[in-house]
């Protein structure tokens, strides 16, 4: 957990630490490849190494080889048991293979929530059955609406109540004390 000490977002949830890991398994693969990049070329004869690449001759090249090798597998077991482990996460979070496919091309989405399966035709309710078409005060597109839009809708609609109540009763408030206050200058 050391590697979650720089910003404490990626210790806040299982999920987080999850996705801080799949971020460092990116980094290890292009370390690993790193590494496969210079094991192959510590393999090759050394007159065919570029000048500017540094890589050592002889005995020590040999040694450097076995270093980088065993560098190379145990990056590339690191890798494989984070990735197991989010696996395992997917698993265990019961998360649907649907959920991590991308959508078909020219996919639209739909709302956001639960919205009604098709709009209904104008002229037709949904509040009453008298067949004048004028009950439903709602367009047939806000019929369509998600549960989610819905919500939000309802907690703005609230919240604008909450706040108008606030100043109405902050202006009586203001109100009953300024009619206190003209009594005792008089």
């Amino acid at each position: 957990m050391a590697g979650y000490d720089a910003d404490p977002i990626w210790s806040s949830s299982r999920t987080a630490r999850q996705i801080h890991d799949l971020g460092r398994v990116e980094k290890d693969i292009g370390h690993l490849l790193s590494l496969a990049s210079t094991s192959l070329a510590l393999l090759s004869l050394p007159q065919t190494d570029a000048p500017d690449e540094n890589l050592p001759e002889g005995d020590e090249r040999s040694e450097q080889f076995v270093a980088k090798v065993g560098e190379y597998f145990e990056t590339l077991d690191g890798i494989q048991m984070a990735l197991r482990s989010s696996l395992a996460h997917i698993r265990v979070a019961r998360i649907s293979p649907a959920v991590l496919t991308a959508p078909p091309a020219g996919f639209i989405p739909p709302p956001q929530g639960v919205g009604l399966p098709f709009p209904l035709l104008p002229g037709v309710s949904d509040r009453g059955s008298s067949g004048t078409g004028t009950e439903g005060s709602h367009s047939a597109k806000e019929k369509t609406r998600g549960l989610l839009e819905e919500r939000v809708e309802h907690d703005a609609w609230r919240g604008a109540l909450d706040a108008l109540t606030r100043l109405m009763d902050a202006r009586r408030a203001a109100e009953a004390a300024e009619a206190e206050a003209q009594p005792m200058e008089g």
